[in-house]
């Protein structure tokens, strides 16, 4: 398998349970409301309940899109063979191998996460618009390692130890410990 290549596409088991349970967390409130009338905020900006509520379904509502439009994304989002890795997440960035210098796994709170560090001035170039606000976002930045990126296997249909096993496949010399 390795030899060939990985390539990681978002999975849509993941993706789907999270568009559907946000969608039935919007309609649970909506129908709480409906049954309990003399609980429901009135439909006012100067009612607090109106507004706390209007966020939440906002924020709610993103998770459905975001579910959706990632479940119907079928391209490789990670891709590692004998050319070198490829980011999608929006960026579609290719770095050879020359271009990486070290590929470790990292354990971030609950689940292993696929750190790589990329050369200084080809990291520059590739302007992969990281950013550490962004909590739905398959790259992070890695402080302290200013030319490193963390992928994320979180929504993935691969995990990263089985990434890091690829890179090993390819380049057992970038891997570090």
């Amino acid at each position: 398998m390795a030899s060939r290549g990985v390539e990681a596409r978002y999975g849509r088991l993941h993706n789907l349970g999270m568009a559907v349970v946000s969608a039935v967390m919007i309609g649970a409130a909506i129908l709480h409301f409906a049954n309990n009338p003399a609980n429901a905020p009135s439909l006012s900006l100067n009612d607090p309940r109106f507004v706390l509520f209007a966020m939440l379904a906002a924020a709610m509502g993103y998770y459905v899109f975001v579910g959706v439009s990632r479940t119907l994304n079928r391209q490789p989002q990670v891709v590692i063979d004998r050319d070198g890795i490829g980011l999608g997440f929006g960026r579609d960035r290719r770095f050879t191998w020359d271009d990486i210098e070290w590929v470790r796994l990292r354990r971030l709170a609950l689940r292993p996460q696929l750190e790589v560090g990329i050369a200084s001035q080809v990291f520059m170039a590739a302007n992969l618009r990281l950013s550490m606000w962004n909590f739905d976002d398959g790259l992070r930045p890695i402080r302290g390692l200013p030319s490193a990126v963390l992928v994320r296997d979180n929504g993935l249909d691969i995990s990263a130890s089985a990434m890091l096993d690829a890179v090993k496949a390819f380049r057992p010399n970038l891997v570090k410990s």
